[in-house]
């Protein structure tokens, strides 16, 4: 897609995923195939609710179980059972760069490998990174160590993105979820 079309159909994913936000609705499934889009692609809505969940303080316990493996945050792909908003803040990253670049971000073939991958690029995570990431059931200190240039991958990755979209992507998918963007500040 052009520059103006993703800047279209990102502006109206983070509108209407901040509509459910307020609403304190976490769809907890957003991907591509969950967007309907209008024949001449400049309207979208977001679709496939069945998984939606409604949250609350404090937060509750959810099942691991949710959003597509190539658009699912880290910390439910470790085993996290208390999560947020964050987890469709990375959704939405994920799908920003497949907009524009033609090709999912993240592309593993089971939860480890989807980890794995998601560590070779942004790092694997550190005290200083992710706190308290050691606690999440399914991280096993002995996973490889990947110890890499988080922003220098990134930029690699993304060839058709300005500096500003670099910047909005990198702030989706920060490793620990309280870092991550919300949909406001996003948008």
């Amino acid at each position: 897609m052009d520059a103006p079309s993703v800047k279209s159909i990102l502006y109206q994913l983070l509108k209407g995923t901040l509509y459910c936000h307020e609403r304190r609705i976490m769809h907890r499934d957003l991907k591509p195939s969950n967007l309907l889009v209008n024949e001449t692609a400049d309207q979208i809505k977001i679709a496939d609710f069945g998984l939606a969940r409604t949250m609350g303080l404090p937060l509750k316990t959810y099942t691991h179980e949710v959003v597509t493996l190539w658009y699912r945050a880290p910390e439910v792909l470790l085993g996290s059972k208390i999560y947020s908003t964050a987890i469709d803040v990375w959704s939405i990253g994920a799908i920003f760069y497949e907009l524009a670049h033609k090709k999912p971000l993240f592309v593993g073939d089971s939860e480890i490998g989807q980890i794995f991958k998601i560590f070779r690029t942004l790092g694997s995570p550190t005290d200083e990174t992710w706190q308290n990431y050691g606690s999440l059931p399914e991280m096993k200190m002995t996973f490889p160590k990947w110890k890499v240039n988080k922003e220098e991958n990134i930029r690699k990755l993304c060839k058709n993105f300005d500096e500003t979209a670099i910047d909005l992507l990198t702030q989706m998918i920060h490793l620990e979820p309280s870092r991550r963007i919300s949909v406001k500040q996003a948008l």
